[in-house]
């Protein structure tokens, strides 16, 4: 049994994990932490995680950048291993993280999903014959009205992938509405959609001459998140220290 920490357990995906587990003998929510506690979630919630008195076997943490110093705080003081799910980190936090991977168990993804985990092997491949072909490259993400960050962490992850293939060759591009030029050849646009309820689409368009190959990723529910976040933390239960993503999860299951 696998005894989980539920850091961020009342939004939206907390109350996605929080439904799954229940239904998974092998892992069990022993308590939660938010800043409001408006669920019957059947197990305790507390304001500050410091609070919390249950021994656990793994955090999971899917909050927003502002909760995160505090959880760093608690991971450092008492070596809990830790799924960190959330995305639009400042650069001092993920300093803090990779530190924090040398002295315990941190498994950092910016998707939990099986389908993007998979796609970021496919995507390099791709690069480096298509790239090197002379192909353009574009990621366009698309995700609800109330996503605060952008580009999406899993649009960054994209990115690096394809430029960790290429040798670091491509300036990633933002915002061309004030440049008044061609595009560059080692540019890697990225471009974000926001509105309604998408709850997650990634597109990576690869455009030669007279063809385009695209490859692209559609999440129709939080669920394939969850899913993927509670296979993690069985996953890092009982690992002492390093840093580890959804490739080493992914290995593991095979």
């Amino acid at each position: 049994m696998t005894k989980i920490l539920m850091h961020g357990c009342n939004g939206a995906m907390g109350q996605t994990i929080s439904k799954i587990v229940k239904d998974d003998p092998e892992v069990e929510i022993v308590a939660g932490v938010d800043l409001v506690d408006n669920q019957d979630n059947g197990y305790p919630v507390y304001t500050h995680i410091e609070d919390c008195k249950e021994e656990v076997d793994v955090i999971i943490d899917f909050c927003s950048a502002k909760a995160m110093d505090q959880l760093l705080d608690y991971c450092e003081k008492n070596h809990t291993p830790v799924v960190i799910c959330t995305t639009g980190l400042s650069e001092a936090q993920l300093e803090r993280i990779d530190a924090l991977s040398k002295e315990s168990a941190v498994l950092k993804s910016a998707n939990m999903s099986l389908g993007i985990n998979t796609l970021f092997k496919l995507l390099q491949d791709a690069a480096k014959v298509l790239a090197n072909a002379g192909f353009d490259i574009e990621i366009v993400e698309k995700h609800h009205n109330q996503k605060l960050d952008a580009p999406s962490g899993t649009a960054l992850a994209l990115a690096d992938s394809i430029n960790e293939a290429m040798n670091q060759q491509y300036e990633y591009i933002y915002d061309r509405s004030q440049r008044r030029e061609k595009r560059g050849a080692k540019e890697l646009g990225l471009s974000a959609v926001r509105g309604g309820t998408i709850v997650g689409e990634h597109e990576v368009i690869f455009a030669g001459t007279d063809e385009v190959i695209e490859f692209k990723h559609t999440a129709y529910s939080k669920a394939v998140f969850a899913k993927g976040s509670v296979s993690a933390a069985k996953f890092l239960k009982g690992k002492t220290q390093g840093m580890y993503d959804m490739s080493h999860v992914i290995a593991a299951a095979k």
